[in-house]
């Protein structure tokens, strides 16, 4: 690799790391244009690759919730879907990262506040055993 790929590979890398830091020290309408940009497309990109913990974490938590039958079955067919969802949502942000961002998916990403159940667009769907917890407040 000539020097000129390993210094563009470093910029990017350091870009992308930096990302995160910096959405989780202000809030949504405080940061700026380009940082909004960056978290959003680093949301969208770990959201795309990172999709299929969806799946372990449905089975984890049903499992908690019902018994290990109920999360080995509805928790692996319920954390495919989410896999689809979260997958499919992730590519939509990655595309329409240059747009403002809004809250499609929360939590952000799959290994976020890890008990509670992944929601799109803000919707609540009744039942599923569904579990949101005290830093959500259902919002």
């Amino acid at each position: 690799m000539n020097r000129k790929n390993l210094y563009i590979a470093c910029i990017l890398s350091s870009a992308l790391l930096s990302a995160g830091s910096a959405y989780a020290d202000e809030h949504e309408h405080d940061r700026g244009y380009l940082s909004a940009l960056s978290c959003k497309f680093t949301q969208g990109l770990f959201n795309t690759v990172t999709g299929f913990i969806e799946i372990p974490k449905n089975v984890v938590n049903i499992s908690h919730d019902q018994n290990i039958f109920v999360g080995l079955t509805w928790g692996v067919l319920r954390g495919v879907a989410h896999t689809v969802g979260r997958t499919v949502v992730g590519a939509a942000e990655l595309i329409t990262a240059p747009i403002p961002p809004d809250n499609y998916i929360s939590p952000p990403y799959p290994w976020d506040r890890f008990s509670e159940d992944t929601r799109y667009f803000g919707a609540h769907l009744p039942g599923f055993w569904t579990t949101y917890g005290p830093l959500d407040d259902g919002k």
